[in-house]
């Protein structure tokens, strides 16, 4: 039997193309057999079996900037479809829902005891601006499926976000959900991302945050800032200084709540991020399932996200594949 025989298949589910070519060197380097599958436009028949193998969900909560807005709806329908037959999807339907709700976030912070900025949700202009007189502070809008921080806006009261809401400046977002959320005012100009495969720490990343909040440490999503509700090619970023290592470590308390967040909520793979007050207090915000590395951080730290990853694959989900064990239901979000 050649090495290809001996592994199942890997289908990946994606919206973004331009996040491909890290996922296809590691699938390469470790020798699996795998298939791209674009989830925009599709249909489903959930009496046919899907193909064997295991499945990789790399939907993007930004699809509909890229104009593919029907993308997360038809991947939701596509995961229940494979789990439904018991096949092993990487980020599954569990993931996605973290991935494309901020609310739903929050919730699972809360879950687990971790600190979280103090997040609200409405989805009409008299509950936002309700909302926002409930605030003591500062206070930022956020769409609820976000993603390249887009939506994100700052206010000191509930009167100039009336007059953003009534403006042509306001986006309500792909589903018109807003998240409003109490504005950390950070020690320094960074935020701190940390990543995890398999509930294992790999490690940990500064963004700067002086030209805003698109932080896609991708080196595809490096991109003018004229453009910037684009995702193409630019180039490696090694030499930006918008990205740092960190020092965090995996001994780090924050980071421990972290990976048993993500053991319990069925993310595989997960970028999360938090902002540090003068006081030392950390707040989390962020939690991206569909994550992706920086290469000038990863050759820093001698981490290659996607290759770990893939190798999480190998070691730990090929042989329960093989075994026909289904994965356990994650906790819901």
């Amino acid at each position: 039997m050649s090495h290809f025989e001996s592994l199942p298949t890997v289908h990946v589910l994606y919206e973004n193309p331009a996040w491909l070519p890290p996922i296809e060197a590691a699938l390469q380097a470790e020798g699996f057999h795998y298939e791209f599958h674009h989830i925009w436009k599709g249909s489903i028949d959930p009496s046919q079996e899907p193909p064997a193998g295991i499945w990789w969900n790399r939907m993007s909560p930004s699809s509909h900037t890229r104009g593919h807005g029907e993308s997360v709806g038809l991947m939701r329908e596509v995961l229940a479809w494979l789990e439904s037959w018991g096949r092993w999807v990487l980020n599954g339907s569990h993931a996605l829902e973290l991935e494309v709700s901020k609310l739903r976030q929050e919730l699972a912070l809360r879950r687990y005891g971790i600190r979280s900025p103090r997040t609200l949700l409405a989805n009409d202009r008299d509950s936002l601006i309700e909302l926002a007189r409930s605030f003591d502070g500062p206070f930022i809008t956020k769409h609820n499926q976000g993603g390249k921080g887009l939506g994100i806006e700052l206010f000191t009261s509930a009167e100039q976000l009336a007059d953003y809401l009534d403006s042509d400046d306001f986006d309500a977002g792909p589903n018109g959900q807003i998240i409003l959320q109490e504005y950390i005012q950070a020690a320094e100009p960074f935020i701190t991302r940390v990543e995890i495969v398999g509930g294992r720490f790999l490690f940990a990343m500064r963004s700067n945050t002086e030209d805003g909040f698109q932080l896609c440490p991708s080196d595809a999503c490096q991109v003018p800032s004229k453009a910037p509700s684009l995702c193409a090619i630019d180039g490696d970023d090694s030499s930006s200084p918008k990205f740092s290592v960190s020092p965090l470590g995996a001994d780090d308390p924050l980071v421990r709540q972290l990976i048993s967040l993500t053991i319990g909520a069925g993310l595989d793979q997960a970028g999360i991020e938090f902002i540090e007050d003068a006081h030392g207090n950390r707040y989390v915000y962020d939690i991206n399932g569909t994550t992706n590395y920086s290469s000038g951080i990863e050759r820093e730290v001698g981490v290659d996200g996607m290759l770990e990853t893939v190798r999480y694959l190998k070691k730990q989900v090929v042989p329960r594949v093989w075994a026909g064990s289904q994965r356990p239901v994650a906790e819901a979000s």
